[in-house]
C-alpha cells in the first residue's frame, strides 16, 4: 500500500500589500491596501492585517476603505513586482521539492512526501519554509498540511489562516472533530448559491454531507435541483470526505486549447465603426503574439461583443473557420472584421474578444500560390522578438495612437493592473 502523502497549500499573507510594506519599512505599523489612490471607484486588491482590522475588506471601492480607515495610505499595484516575488517564492519552495504547483500569484501546493526523510517533519518543513519566504520577501505564510490537495487547501483557508504559527494539519484521521462541525459555506467551491440549495436539504454542516450515503446523497440533490446533478453530488461529496487523487504536477499541466484575448471599453467612446476597429486590431495583434510565442496557429477565429446605450443591451459571439490554419495577424484581422461587422446591431460596444480555436502546431505551414505566407510569418516572428525584448510598446501600429487605441495604455498593465 501506497503512503500516505503529505501536501503542503501555502498561501501569503495579504500578498500584494505585504509586498509593498516589505519594501516600505516606514508603514510597518500604518494600515496599507493596494489599489490606485486616484480612483475612489476603483477596487482595493489587498488590505494588510492592520487595514482589515479597521474594517477594509478586498473588493470593496477604494472611497469605502478610505470613509472607514482615513489614514489609510493605498499603494497603486505593481503587477509585475508581485509576479517577480511569487516566482522567487516557487525558486524557494523548489529547494525543498520539485513537485511545486502554482495555483495562484499568491498560492502554491507543494508535495513533500519525499523530502520527509531528508528536511524533518511535515510541521518542520513548514516552519523553515515560512521563515526563508519571509526573510527573503518580507510576505508571511500559511500553510496547510493534508493527504490530499483539497484537504491541504481547506486546511489553510479554515484553520492556518486563523492560528498564529499559521500552520495547520488536517488529515483523514481528524477530519471527524475538526472540518464536518464547520458551517457548509466554509468547504471548498462552495458559493451562497451552493450554501441556500445545501441548507434547504437539512445539510448545514460538512459533516451532514460527508455522513450521507453517496446514493442518498445524489437522490436528495436530484429533488433539490431538478435537473441531472449527479456529478456536482459526487464532487461535494468527495469533497466533504477529503477525497480528491489529483497529484500536484509543477508547470503547465495542459496542451493550449484556445487562446484569446478581450477588453472591457467605455462604451460612449465606441459607438462609430471607425473607432471600435482600431480595438478589433489591437486585439487581433495580441492574440497573434501569444499563439506564435507558444508555437500555435488556429483554424477558428470567433469574435464576442457586448453592446449598450444604457437603455438596451444586447450581445453576440459568432466565428468562421479559415481556409488554414493561421497565426498571421493580417489574415485573423480580416476574418474578426467580417464577423463583427455581420454581427454588429450598431449600438455601442462595452466589451470586446477575439478568441482562435483548433489550434495546431506551427512547425507546418499550409503554402498558397498568391502570397509568401513563410515571408509574413518571418517578418511577424521578427517584430515578436523586438515587442519581447523591449516592450509591447516597442512597435506599434499607426492606428493605435488614434483616441480610440487601447494599446499603449496596456503596454503598461499587466491583468489589467499596472507594472
Amino acid at each position: 500500500m501506497a503512503p500516505e502523502r503529505s501536501i503542503f497549500l501555502i498561501d501569503g499573507q495579504s500578498f500584494y500589500a505585504s509586498v509593498e510594506k516589505a519594501a516600505r519599512p516606514d508603514l510597518h505599523d500604518k494600515p496599507v491596501a493596494v489599489g490606485d489612490p486616484a480612483r475612489k471607484s476603483g477596487i482595493i486588491l489587498a488590505a494588510c492585517p492592520i487595514a482589515k482590522a479597521r474594517g477594509v475588506t478586498t473588493a470593496e471601492r477604494v472611497g469605502e476603505a478610505l470613509a472607514k480607515c482615513p489614514d489609510l495610505v493605498v499603494i497603486r499595484p505593481r503587477m509585475q513586482t508581485y509576479i517577480s516575488i511569487s516566482l522567487l517564492i516557487t525558486e524557494i519552495y523548489e529547494s525543498v521539492t520539485d513537485q511545486v504547483e502554482p495555483y495562484s500569484i499568491d498560492e502554491q501546493f507543494l508535495d513533500i512526501t519525499g523530502s520527509i526523510s531528508s528536511y524533518g517533519s511535515p510541521e518542520e518543513i513548514a516552519r523553515q519554509l515560512q521563515t526563508h519566504v519571509q526573510v527573503s520577501t518580507g510576505v508571511w505564510s500559511r500553510v496547510g498540511i493534508g493527504p490530499t490537495k483539497i484537504l491541504a487547501k481547506m486546511a489553510t483557508d479554515n484553520f492556518a489562516k486563523k492560528r498564529p504559527d499559521g500552520i495547520f494539519a488536517l488529515p483523514f484521521d481528524r477530519l471527524e472533530a475538526d472540518l464536518w462541525p464547520l458551517p457548509v459555506h466554509q468547504m471548498f467551491m462552495v458559493g451562497s448559491r451552493m450554501t441556500r440549495h445545501f441548507t434547504r436539504m437539512g445539510l448545514a454542516k460538512i459533516g451532514d454531507i460527508a455522513r450521507l450515503e453517496l446514493g442518498e446523497f445524489k437522490r436528495r440533490m436530484r429533488r433539490e435541483m431538478r435537473k441531472q446533478s449527479d456529478i456536482q453530488a459526487e464532487y461535494y461529496w468527495q469533497t466533504a470526505r477529503g477525497i480528491d487523487p489529483s497529484p500536484v504536477v509543477p508547470g503547465i499541466r495542459n496542451k493550449l486549447k484556445s487562446v484569446g484575448h478581450g477588453k472591457a471599453l467605455r462604451s460612449h467612446l465606441y459607438r462609430k465603426l471607425e473607432d471600435i476597429e482600431v480595438v478589433l486590431l489591437e486585439l487581433v495583434v495580441e492574440v497573434c503574439r501569444r499563439s506564435r510565442r507558444h508555437g500555435y496557429m488556429g483554424r477558428v477565429v470567433a469574435v464576442a461583443a457586448a453592446e449598450t446605450d444604457g437603455e438596451r443591451s444586447s450581445w453576440f459571439s459568432r466565428q468562421a473557420t479559415l481556409p488554414q490554419p493561421s497565426s498571421l495577424t493580417h489574415e485573423i484581422a480580416a476574418a474578426a472584421h467580417k464577423l463583427f461587422v455581420e454581427h454588429w446591431t450598431g449600438l455601442p460596444v462595452g466589451r470586446l474578444s477575439i478568441t482562435l480555436t483548433e489550434l495546431s502546431d506551427d512547425d507546418v505551414l499550409q503554402l498558397t500560390l498568391f502570397e509568401d505566407r513563410s515571408a509574413a510569418y518571418r517578418m511577424e516572428k521578427a517584430t515578436d522578438v523586438i515587442k519581447d525584448r523591449y516592450g509591447s510598446d516597442a512597435l506599434m501600429r499607426a492606428s493605435s495612437l488614434l483616441r480610440s487605441g487601447v494599446a499603449r495604455e496596456r503596454a503598461a498593465q499587466i491583468g489589467g493592473h499596472y507594472k
